[in-house]
């Protein structure tokens, strides 16, 4: 009996550790990506290239009203961006 629980708790323990190793993995992930993006915005800033991008719903009407916070927002649920991105993508829109 015993053993048994200690076998079902290592098991457990186990479980837990590789979840946690790899949500590490997909931040790292997630960072790098959104410096690939910041970095090629700078690119594209650099040589005069407008990308005219998905329309974002609610995004540009929001911008027009000059309800900046609400923009940010929309993006964030439109594209899954993390805050940062959010912030610079929906900034570039508005210039």
């Amino acid at each position: 009996m015993d053993f048994a629980f200690l076998a079902v708790s290592l098991a457990i323990l186990g479980v837990l550790l590789m979840q946690v190793a790899g949500s590490g993995r997909r931040d790292g992930t997630a960072w790098r990506l959104g410096e690939i993006e910041r970095r090629l915005d700078l690119v594209m800033n650099h040589l005069g290239i407008e990308d005219p991008g998905a329309e974002l719903p609610g995004v540009r009407e929001h911008l027009a009203r000059g309800d900046k916070i609400q923009a940010i927002k929309a993006y964030r649920e439109a594209t899954g961006a993390d805050l940062r991105t959010a912030k610079d993508a929906v900034e570039a829109m508005g210039r």
